[in-house]
């Protein structure tokens, strides 16, 4: 609490209070993940890149990555199921419901994902609602555990417009990725077991 005193050294005594306080709460706030999101738009496809680090092991992080039923934890992932899975490729099917600002969006495709055990997935849209969906995700040990890194492109086939197709990416993508990182945290002991 600051008390107002008189006079401008007072008052020059409060304002560093209360800047101190804020830098203290700030810190105590600050993003556990280091998660880092972009998306950008160019020629209507749209380019994804996330990041986060989550305390695990590299085994962990791929199990999870490799765990394509629990992405029906993601907020509009309404079904991932797998196909068919053929040495390192695997065949999934995923039913995606969303609202993007008055629309309702329903997506659904398969998508081909090549597992390289401990290091990632590469993965491409082979039939599905939008005109192309391809990327990859890698991980990298470090000092904390493990930094997950997304990369996609993306572009839609809809009837709603690029602009409001990307503030639903530009608004929702952040707490995805951040759901992410949780669920891995908190499922750690489940993907443990995974690894023995």
């Amino acid at each position: 609490m600051c008390i107002i005193s008189k006079g401008v050294n007072g008052a020059l005594i409060c304002l560093l209070w209360i800047t101190l306080s804020a830098t203290c709460f700030a810190q105590e706030d600050a993003d556990p993940y280091d998660l880092q999101v972009s998306a950008t738009r160019l020629n209507g496809r749209f380019n994804i890149r996330a990041s986060y680090l989550a305390p695990a092991s590299i085994c962990e992080a791929f199990s999870y990555l490799t765990d394509y039923a629990s992405a029906k934890n993601i907020p509009g992932i309404v079904e991932s199921k797998v196909l068919r899975r053929q040495g390192n490729k695997v065949t999934v099917e995923r039913l995606i419901e969303e609202r993007i600002l008055f629309f309702p969006v329903r997506l659904q495709s398969t998508v081909e994902y090549t597992e390289i055990p401990n290091v990632g997935l590469n993965f491409v849209q082979i039939k599905g609602d939008n005109k192309a969906y391809s990327g990859t995700w890698r991980i990298q040990a470090n000092n904390k555990g493990v930094r997950m890194q997304y990369e996609s492109v993306v572009e839609p086939d809809s009837v709603i417009p690029n602009v409001v197709v990307e503030y639903f990416i530009q608004n929702t993508i952040r707490r995805r990725f951040e759901i992410m990182a949780e669920r891995m945290e908190k499922n750690r002991d489940v993907l443990n077991l995974a690894c023995r």
